[in-house]
């Protein structure tokens, strides 16, 4: 193969966990993947914008190659520096326009109910009342979340105005993080007269919605939006926290059609293209109605080994083919399991980590257990209240990948391989006791 065929692809936040995943792709040998900055410049501590673009444009400027595709996998800030950064180095991609449109959660419902009702009731917390009040026709039980927020972080289910002004006062002392450098973004975009000085730390108020999670994961390309999969996202019992993602889903086909036109609908209205999405929902089983959750202008990297097991292929593929001008076209159940899911092992209390597997140890299971792969997070010696990313509930301890022929098979792979990590803690100490050694 010719120099003059290969593509220089730079992956904002490429980490070690989605680079061997990554050159799965079909026609990976003729792709060159470059890290452009890392996950902890980009997701620990306050976000600095200006000085990430910076950044990003001094290892761009400095490369000696063609600059072919500029692409990532994790929400904001990456999400937003993909299109800026593409606009500015002449690469494909979605207008920053449609990605805010997808990540500030305000008005992503606004865009929403222009073309659905499949959604719940919210609206804006005023954050400078004293007291705050949950906005009218809102009811409890709700959930209150920052306009903009990382996974699960600051966002809080309230059943009562006591717990809402708990709530209100953390999301208060919390959400300047990513807000203020989000005011940065909204700052380049002409804002419709319904978004005049909402800004971006706000706080969003929507009633619960109940029933099971469910994720749909699909492309625009060239104005055509195409659903590839739909996945079912599991909770641990009597907890909001997933146990795992599993595809594909087992929902009804008839529910299944109704995804699909809900996703097409509202990725339409938003004016995405050349770019994945990740839509997620809940199900009533006993209303059979469907809500839309939260729309992600980006796939999950989540999910690309589910894919690859049951498809064949990684959703990577779809983010990458769109980088550079062409139509993924997804394979359909071409891979080696007819299921596939991303367990989450979780601890539910704060400890400190005492024992973590080696590598070594982890590719043993992983060799011992076909079908199977796995993250370990903490470190020894880790506190988990201090590991970064986490949600409000509970803390992760391992990833765990499975492919298999049914449900009981994933779950058995599963089980076993939380067994043989034999990861181990002890009860943290009081913060006073930590601060004083």
């Amino acid at each position: 193969m010719s120099d003059e065929t290969v593509k220089n692809v730079f992956v904002i936040g490429l980490d070690e966990a989605n680079l061997p995943t990554l050159q799965q792709v079909p026609g990976a040998g003729r792709l060159r993947f470059h890290q452009l900055l890392t996950i902890e410049e980009l997701q620990v501590g306050e976000v600095h914008l200006p000085t990430l673009l910076d950044k990003a444009q001094g290892v761009l400027d400095a490369f000696d190659g063609s600059i072919d595709a500029i692409v990532g996998y994790w929400d904001f800030p990456v999400s937003t520096l993909v299109p800026m950064l593409s606009e500015r180095y002449g690469t494909r991609s979605t207008s920053l326009e449609s990605v805010v449109k997808c990540e500030h959660k305000y008005w992503s419902r606004l865009e929403q109910q222009k073309v659905t009702d499949r959604h719940p009731r919210f609206g804006q917390v005023d954050l400078s009342a004293e007291p705050p009040r949950p906005p009218e026709g809102v009811t409890f039980p709700m959930w209150l979340k920052p306009a903009l927020s990382y996974s699960s972080e600051l966002a809080f289910g309230v059943g009562d105005e006591e717990e809402f002004h708990k709530a209100v006062s953390e999301i208060r002392d919390g959400m300047s993080r990513i807000g203020r450098p989000f005011e940065h973004i909204l700052e380049r975009i002409d804002l419709p007269p319904e978004m005049n000085g909402v800004g971006g730390r706000v706080c969003l108020a929507e009633e619960s919605m109940s029933g099971v999670q469910v994720a749909v994961e699909g492309y625009v390309h060239q104005g055509e939006v195409t659903v590839y999969g739909v996945l079912d996202s599991i909770q641990y019992p009597d907890s909001p926290c997933f146990l795992r993602h599993q595809y594909p889903s087992t929902l009804p086909p008839p529910v299944i059609a109704q995804l699909h036109d809900v996703s097409e609908r509202v990725m339409r209205q938003i004016g995405m293209d050349s770019a994945t999405f990740s839509i997620e929902y809940f199900y009533d089983p006993r209303t059979q109605e469907i809500n839309l959750l939260e729309i992600n202008p980006r796939h999950s990297q989540s999910h690309a080994e589910l894919f690859q097991y049951v498809d064949g292929v990684p959703n990577h593929h779809c983010m990458v083919r769109l980088a550079l001008g062409e139509d993924p076209h997804m394979p359909h159940r071409e891979g080696p399991y007819a299921m596939a899911a991303k367990w989450y092992h979780r601890w539910f209390t704060d400890g400190v980590v005492r024992r973590v597997p080696g590598p070594e140890e982890i590719a043993r299971i992983e060799r011992e257990t076909p079908g199977v792969r796995i993250e370990v997070i903490p470190a020894k010696g880790d506190r988990l209240s201090d590991l970064p990313g986490q949600d409000s509930y509970s803390y992760e301890l391992a990833h765990i990948y499975t492919g298999g022929a049914d449900e009981a098979e994933l779950r058995e792979k599963f089980d076993h391989c939380v067994a043989a990590l034999g990861l181990a803690f002890e009860d943290a100490p009081a913060e006073a006791d930590a601060a004083e050694k």
